[in-house]
């Protein structure tokens, strides 16, 4: 039996011959990830599916540039993260007013959780909507760190922000998502 790693780099090796049909595996295989990491941070279901779509777009074009240093997954998530913190930025500017009934169970598929998890695990489902609550630069930062697992040098550089107000700012984050939790928790 072939390896997941060994199979995806296979599939790299067919999309750099044109395959259309690797293409679309290493898409199958990819699209829901990438999905929910770009809406946890642009917060819109259609803006993340447009960065997801945008990102893969990217990734079979400049192909030639993947290395093999990191794996396909972890090179296609940093395209999809530097794509949506760049959507965020440029929505941000043009802010809209947006009404979400936290009561509904769209809600729960905004975020990436399907109805067999939300009955599952409560926990998660209150945190990652405690987490939905919190200051758009605080809420982005939790993700990258928290989530989608970035070191603080790593979020420095996304979010073009110094070391110590990235420490700062994922500290007060982590306070206000906690002080939400214990007064949604009453």
């Amino acid at each position: 039996m072939i390896t997941t790693i060994k199979y995806t780099d296979q599939l790299v090796a067919r999309c750099r011959k044109g395959e259309q049909r690797a293409q679309m595996e290493l898409y199958n295989k990819y699209q829901k990830a990438m999905y929910n990491t770009a809406l946890r941070i642009v917060n819109d279901t259609a803006e993340a599916e447009d960065v997801m779509q945008e990102a893969f777009i990217i990734a079979f074009l400049k192909l030639d540039t993947f290395k093999g240093n990191s794996t396909f997954g972890a090179w296609l998530k940093k395209i999809t993260v530097n794509l949506s913190i760049n959507s965020f930025n440029k929505r941000s500017k043009f802010r809209e007013v947006s009404y979400t009934d936290q009561f509904n169970d769209e809600v729960y598929e905004e975020i990436g959780i399907d109805s067999e998890e939300e009955t599952k695990n409560k926990k998660v489902q209150r945190i990652l909507l405690a987490m939905r609550s919190l200051k758009e630069n605080y809420r982005i930062a939790l993700n990258l760190h928290l989530i989608e697992g970035y070191d603080y040098d790593e979020i420095c550089e996304i979010l073009k922000i110094s070391p110590s107000n990235c420490r700062t700012t994922i500290s007060r984050a982590k306070e206000s998502l906690r002080t939400k939790l214990l007064e949604n928790g009453k």
